[in-house]
């Protein structure tokens, strides 16, 4: 089985669409058609937003994982976010997320990030175990938190 990332840029958007959709439809995240198109593709117009690899798997495309980028004292510059990563359902199980996720972490060695996050369900335990694995670390002190600032009360 041969796995690839390959860049997304603006001209993959209708590809990437129906595999956003799955994954929020797989993760609840309610959010309108507009909203997402949006946001995809002002991510693939910003390289400084980020990446947004497609997978793919034996030339068949699979997934996508999109990594967004800031910047963090703690640990010393570039830092880095999984914000979605989804493989359909026929590609889950087979090895292609540590595969995917090895190569996505030499690639943003190679562009000098310094970090990378993500979380995970506490319920998940399979991917959990796969994160471990990679060199994640749970950092039990602290927690996510999120405020969405365009809901925010004044």
């Amino acid at each position: 089985m041969i796995i690839e990332i390959r860049l997304a840029t603006i001209r993959h958007i209708e590809d990437l669409l129906p595999l956003v959709c799955a994954y929020h439809e797989f993760e609840g995240v309610v959010q309108d058609q507009q909203t997402r198109r949006n946001a995809v593709a002002e991510m693939l117009m910003t390289p400084d937003f980020g990446y947004i690899w497609r997978i793919y798997s034996d030339d068949q495309l699979a997934g996508y994982i999109a990594i967004t980028l800031g910047y963090s004292i703690e640990f010393g510059g570039k830092d880095g976010f999984v914000d979605e990563f989804f493989l359909s359902t026929e590609f889950r199980g087979k090895g292609i997320g540590r595969k995917v996720l090895t190569k996505v972490l030499e690639q943003l060695r190679i562009d000098e990030v310094k970090a990378l996050h993500l979380e995970v369900a506490q319920s998940n335990r399979r991917a959990r175990e796969l994160y471990e694995a990679l060199g994640f670390e749970l950092r039990d002190q602290y927690h996510l938190m999120s405020c969405q600032l365009e809901e925010m009360k004044r």
